[in-house]
């Protein structure tokens, strides 16, 4: 859903808010946070603390959370909801063959995300067996303006759908190099859109670089991203942008044929 179509259906008759302010305070958790208060789940939510309050103790009586001087984690149970998604939807499982082959080749990390929201949302990830600083997995999710599939993602909106992603987006600093002038964010983002790929340098995490390409459905929409990622250490952006480039845009047309090919796919 867009963030238009997102703002006029919260304005409808069918919109429940209680729904949302539950999955908002499921969403505050994080490997960061995996125990919060019901203060800091307030703060983070910017609900009151009242309804953060009367919130956990739900999720707590129907199994979801449970609670320990005063502090709350989520149980394992969470797990399901995650798996709701898995087992319904065998899109990205399509994907993993590809995946593990260009993981093969290059003997770096390769992921799948989607734009949800104003973050890049991981649906499919193969790891190297090389340790990286950075932890991430199916459900993480990474400030788009900051990764290399977020340009991606972001640079194939149409123009209004852009113009509400720049009004909505909070710019952090995570280093020396993140962008965080709108102005600069929309001249890169044009960059990638002319060249068909995206590649960023360290903006999220010292050390870490990354390169993307889009997936599309059969009629050319980019529906996904997926990418290289690499500790800058040991890969320099000329050996993502030479040799590991090629091989992504080639995985990526194989996943986006076989996408296409699969007429139960929700992005086809």
């Amino acid at each position: 859903m867009s963030i238009k179509e997102s703002d006029n259906f919260k304005n409808s008759g069918d919109y429940i808010q209680s729904l949302d302010r539950g999955l908002q305070v499921i969403q505050a958790f994080s490997q960061q946070d995996r125990s919060l208060t019901v203060s800091a789940v307030a703060k983070k939510t910017g609900l009151s603390r009242p309804t953060a309050r009367r919130i956990l103790l739900t999720l707590e009586h129907l199994g979801f959370a449970e609670s320990e001087n005063s502090a709350y984690s989520l149980t394992a149970r969470t797990l399901s909801l995650g798996y709701a998604y898995l087992s319904s939807n065998n899109t990205w499982s399509l994907a993993h063959p590809f995946m593990r082959e260009f993981v093969a080749k290059t003997e770096e990390s390769c992921s799948i995300s989607i734009l949800d929201g104003t973050d890049v949302l991981y649906v499919a990830r193969v790891s190297t067996k090389r340790i990286m600083s950075i932890n991430l997995d199916v459900g993480s999710r990474l400030p788009a303006y900051a990764t290399s599939m977020g340009h991606v993602l972001l640079a194939y909106l149409p123009e209004e759908e852009l113009e509400r992603y720049m009004d909505a987006i909070d710019f952090e600093q995570f280093t020396s190099k993140t962008i965080t002038d709108k102005e600069q964010l929309r001249q890169t983002l044009a960059e990638v859109r002319e060249r068909g790929w995206g590649g960023v340098d360290q903006q999220f995490e010292e050390g870490l670089r990354s390169i993307a390409v889009p997936l599309r459905n059969k009629s050319g929409k980019v529906i996904a991203a997926i990418n290289c990622s690499a500790h800058a250490g040991r890969t320099s952006k000329e050996l993502l942008r030479e040799e590991f480039l090629p091989i992504l845009k080639d995985s990526a047309e194989k996943i986006s044929q076989a996408i296409a090919a699969t007429d139960t796919s929700p992005y086809v």
